[in-house]
C-alpha cells in the first residue's frame, strides 16, 4: 500500500509554510501515521488544508488552469503579501519497503498572468543509499527537461543545471518538452511504460479519495448501472451496491451484516430490485416492521453507511480525505467512527480534518496534529505528540478530546 510519510505546502492561501511529517531531508522527524488527525478551531485552517489536497488532484486531473478556476483563480489561492510561488512537497513510498520518492512542484503566474506550472521533479535515493542528496529522476523547468528511465537511478543534484541534460537524451535519459506548462509532467510521462516510477507515482494521486459526502446526492436515485467505487459526493450509493451485490455477492452480505450492527438503532439493511435494474437500499430500524429507505433515513445515518462501504471497498483508496466527520453524527458514535477508521488503515490511508472533542477522544497523541491561527493570519501546525504535558496527561488515561476541550493545546506547552 502506497502512503505518505510527509508533506509540506508554501503559500497556499493561509498555509504559508505547513509542514507534517517526515522529508526526505529531515530523517529524525516522525512519518505520519496511517490515521492522521488534523484538529483545530474554526478559521484555523482546517477546510484549506483539505483543499490544498483537492488543488493538487484537481491539477493532474484537468490542469493548473481549470484547478484555479475552481477556486476562483490564482490570485485567490497564493498566500497574501507573498509574491514567490505555491509549492508543494510530498514524501511517499510505493511499498511498506520501497524506497521513499519525493515529489516538488511548483506553480507561479506567467507574463500574461495566467498559472502555470514553475518546476516539478521527482527524486529517490539509490539502493542501500541511506543518506545524502537523493538522485532526481524527473527535472522540468517550465515544461522543459528531462526525464531519467527504468525503475532505478538518476543524476545527482549537482549536474542538474548542465545545459547538456536538457538537449541531449542518452540511454537512461529522456529530452521532455511539454506541449502545454499548464499541465503536469507526471500528468504526460505517468502514461508512458518507460517511467514506470513516475507512472506508479501518477496513479497514487488519481487514486486519491476526497468525501464531499452530501446526504442529499445519497437519497437521489442515481441512473441504473453498476459502479465500482464511490464517488466523492455519495450519490452513487445505489451503483456501488449494485456493483458490489454483483462481483461480490458472499463479502457483500457479510459487509451489510457488519454496516448495521455499528450504525445506533439499526437491525438489518437489506436491498430491492427496482423494475429498471436499480437497486434500493432499505434499512429496518429496530422496533419498526416495515424497512426504511435510504430516501427516508437520517443523514447521520447515510453518512455512516457511505463511510463504511468507502472502506468495505475491495479495492479501495490509497489515501482517503475526510473533512470533518462528525457533522450530523450523534456525538457516541464518534469513537465508534473513529475506531473503524483505524481498523481499515491497513488498506488505506486515512487524513481527517476535526473540530469534535468526542472524536479526539479516540485517538493517540501521534495521530493529531494541532492546526492555528496565528496572530499574522497565518497557519501554523504541530504534532500532540511532541507536547510533554499532552504526552504526560494521556499516560495517566486522560482523554485528548478531554484535554482540548480544556484548552491544554492552547498555543503549545513545549
Amino acid at each position: 500500500m502506497a502512503k505518505i510519510e510527509g508533506f509540506r505546502i508554501r503559500n497556499y492561501r493561509t498555509l504559508r509554510d505547513v509542514k507534517l511529517g517526515r522529508l526526505w531531508n529531515d530523517k529524525g522527524a516522525d512519518p505520519l501515521t496511517p490515521m492522521a488527525v488534523v484538529i483545530g478551531k474554526n478559521g484555523a485552517g482546517k477546510s484549506t488544508l483539505f483543499d490544498a489536497f483537492g488543488f493538487l488532484s484537481d491539477c493532474l486531473k484537468y490542469g493548473i488552469e481549470e484547478a484555479c478556476d475552481r477556486r476562483n483563480g490564482f490570485e485567490r489561492i497564493i498566500s497574501q503579501g507573498i509574491e514567490d510561488s505555491l509549492q508543494f512537497d510530498i514524501y511517499y513510498r510505493q511499498e511498506p519497503n520501497a524506497r521513499p520518492i519525493t515529489y516538488e512542484v511548483s506553480f507561479a503566474l506567467d507574463s500574461q498572468h495566467r498559472p502555470y506550472v514553475k518546476n516539478e521533479r521527482l527524486r529517490q535515493r539509490r539502493k542501500n543509499q541511506n543518506w545524502g542528496q537523493p538522485l532526481s529522476f524527473l527535472m522540468l523547468e517550465n515544461g522543459r527537461g528531462w526525464a531519467w528511465k527504468g525503475e532505478d537511478g538518476g543524476i545527482n543534484e549537482s549536474e542538474q543545471t548542465s545545459d547538456s541534460l536538457i538537449k541531449e537524451e542518452s540511454n537512461t535519459t529522456e529530452v521532455v518538452e511539454l506541449q502545454d506548462n499548464r499541465k503536469l509532467g507526471i500528468a504526460t510521462l505517468g502514461a508512458l511504460k518507460q517511467h514506470p516510477r513516475i507512472s506508479a507515482f501518477r496513479q497514487f494521486i488519481e487514486g486519491w479519495y476526497l468525501s464531499y459526502f452530501s446526504p442529499d446526492a445519497a437519497r437521489s436515485l442515481s441512473v441504473s448501472g453498476p459502479q465500482k467505487h464511490l464517488n466523492m459526493h455519495g450519490d452513487n450509493i445505489g451503483n456501488v451496491v449494485q456493483f458490489m451485490e454483483r462481483e461480490h455477492p458472499k463479502q457483500f452480505e457479510k459487509i451489510l451484516k457488519d454496516i448495521a450492527s455499528k450504525i445506533p438503532g439499526i437491525d438489518r439493511i437489506s436491498t430491492e430490485r427496482m423494475p429498471d435494474g436499480r437497486l434500493l437500499l432499505k434499512f429496518n430500524d429496530k422496533g419498526f416492521k416495515d424497512p426504511f429507505s435510504a430516501q427516508q433515513m437520517s443523514d447521520g445515518t447515510l453518512k455512516v453507511f457511505a463511510y463504511l462501504l468507502l472502506l468495505s471497498d475491495p479495492t479501495p483508496p490509497p489515501f482517503i480525505c475526510i473533512e470533518e466527520p462528525e457533522n450530523g453524527l450523534y456525538h457516541k458514535l464518534l469513537e465508534t467512527l473513529a475506531q473503524q477508521f483505524r481498523m481499515y488503515v491497513d488498506k488505506s490511508q486515512i487524513f481527517i480534518t476535526t473540530h469534535q472533542p468526542y472524536f479526539v477522544d479516540a485517538l493517540k497523541p501521534e495521530e493529531v496534529w494541532i492546526l492555528e491561527k496565528g496572530e499574522d493570519g497565518f497557519s501554523t501546525i504541530r504534532h500532540a505528540s511532541k507536547d510533554p504535558i499532552i504526552q504526560g496527561l494521556v499516560s495517566e488515561e486522560i482523554p485528548l478530546g478531554s484535554l482540548w476541550y480544556s484548552d491544554y493545546f492552547e498555543g503549545g506547552n513545549e
